[in-house]
């Protein structure tokens, strides 16, 4: 950064006086602090970086102390990158401000292949740190293993189940697939079924694959119990609340066996559990039924944590969690997001993929496109369905889809809300009064999008005009 940006960093410091995610404070005013190992590994862990500021006392409320020796420092903090596998390569700059030095070092995010960087002297697994808040926590072995997995490219779906000989898949599920295969891929037409199983992964040696016991065993959970779906709902909006009998859950059910039962289990599961109300169509008089949550949205985040989840050996004993909320659903899969893609990269770039011959499987078999439209197809369907947007979250080894019931507001206000808030006007209401009207959480949005346009109209008036913003402002309907 340049000396003017660090300036108003230490400004931003002093006005905020809390480290973050991307910035962490060292005081430095007696010497180089001796261990910037933990930080320099955590922020090189992320994708944002980070910056360390020298110069200011945390524990003195933020007081600039400035650095003790500003040319010293640069070469301490070097000293302590160099011993970084692989080495940290940071940008130091040094500013002057009422006679004392302060320094900073940015830390740059380390290409994902490279990760986790770590302190030479712990080792790997003693040494990866990530970043959490503000604070530097030693990584999971799991999260060790998910960077490795990505650099060496490991296939976990198609590692080999010893104890699941390839004659003890299904004959029918499997032949169905075969069949699929030859009348879809001209290529493997005129190949022998051995020699397919042998080409796309259906086996290992003489055994099944971690894919093909998902998608063809009678019973898949034979081999990995918790390779399943368990899903609940709860009385509340938060784990813990109970119903009106003390019930922890009102509903609650494993769902078991192959991927594509799996999913019609957890479509059954959620139409059974979720809201549904009927309305008429003024123009045709029919009854239309609308659900809670647009079911194709659902089914395509159910698919996509099946798809998607983690197989490998440390997540085996992790199900996909289905947690309905009276206010939202969410479904947990065990992997966080895959490869270099990005939260907020989600549907618009093509990912990897951590399961490819999964994914090709179930393209065979028609129970998905793999053609990485399931978020987009989710945004759509809940913006079709005037609902609050999806909500993706990748936390540490978790990947979370959360999809909310609540309507989302626009900003039109429709005729009948036009004549119905003049109506409710006529007694003078304040903001609050008129959010809660409208079932709108925001009480500035609702008074800029359902009042405003009807004050500039003239239809409604200010209590108080000349104190536009006062706490005590209400609203009423023009008597005309």
């Amino acid at each position: 950064m340049t000396s003017e940006e660090l300036l108003e960093l230490l400004e931003l410091i002093q006005r905020e006086k809390c480290e973050t995610r991307t910035r962490e404070i060292k005081s430095a005013n007696l010497g180089c602090p001796q261990r910037l190992y933990d930080t320099l590994s955590s922020f090189s862990n992320q994708d944002d970086g980070g910056v360390i500021v020298f110069g200011i006392n945390e524990d003195s409320d933020y007081e600039e102390v400035g650095v003790y020796d500003p040319q010293d420092i640069q070469k301490k903090i070097n000293e302590q990158c160099l011993q970084m596998e692989p080495v940290v390569r940071p940008q130091l700059t040094v500013v002057e401000k009422n006679n004392r030095f302060f320094v900073s070092a940015e830390i740059p995010a380390a290409d994902i292949v490279d990760r986790p960087v770590f302190y030479s002297g712990s080792g790997r697994l003693r040494g990866s740190y990530i970043r959490c808040g503000d604070s530097d926590e030693r990584m999971t072995e799991y999260e060790i293993y998910s960077f490795e997995a990505y650099r060496k490219k490991y296939q976990d779906d198609i590692r080999e189940v010893s104890r699941a000989p390839i004659n003890a898949l299904d004959h029918n599920l499997l032949s169905n697939y075969i069949n699929l295969l030859k009348n879809n891929r001209p290529n493997l037409s005129t190949l022998a079924d051995d020699a397919i199983y042998d080409l796309m992964s259906i086996k290992s040696g003489d055994c099944a694959t971690v894919s093909s016991v998902l998608n063809f065993s009678p019973y898949p959970q034979a081999y990995f119990p918790q390779l399943c779906i368990t899903a609940i709902v709860v009385p509340g909006e938060k784990l813990g609340d109970l119903g009106t009998m003390q019930e922890r859950f009102i509903d609650n059910k494993r769902i078991i066996g192959t991927i594509n039962e799996m999913l019609d289990g957890a479509l059954s599961f959620v139409r059974k559990n979720m809201k549904n109300s009927t309305v008429i169509n003024p123009s045709s008089g029919k009854r239309i039924d609308i659900t809670e949550y647009p079911i194709l949205a659902v089914r395509e985040a159910i698919l996509n944590a099946l798809v998607h989840r983690d197989y490998s050996i440390h997540t085996e004993g992790m199900p996909i969690q289905i947690i309905m909320y009276n206010n939202r659903i969410e479904i947990k899969n065990p992997g966080g997001i895959y490869g270099r893609i990005r939260v907020d990269q989600l549907g618009k770039i093509q990912p990897d993929t951590r399961n490819p011959v999964l994914a090709s499987e179930l393209e065979i078999l028609g129970v998905t496109e793999n053609r990485y439209s399931g978020i987009p197809t989710i945004r759509k369907l809940m913006k079709d369905s005037n609902l609050s947007e999806p909500l993706f979250l990748d936390e540490r080894g978790t990947f979370t889809v959360i999809l909310y019931n609540d309507t989302e507001p626009t900003d039109n206000i429709t005729v009948g809300e036009y004549f119905s808030v003049i109506d409710f006007c006529r007694t003078p209401r304040t903001r609050k009064e008129i959010a809660d009207f409208f079932d709108i959480k925001d009480v500035s949005y609702a008074i800029r999008t359902r009042i405003q346009p009807l004050i500039e109209e003239g239809v409604i008036k200010l209590m108080y005009p000349d104190k536009p913003k006062s706490s005590k402002q209400k609203y009423y309907a023009d008597e005309k």
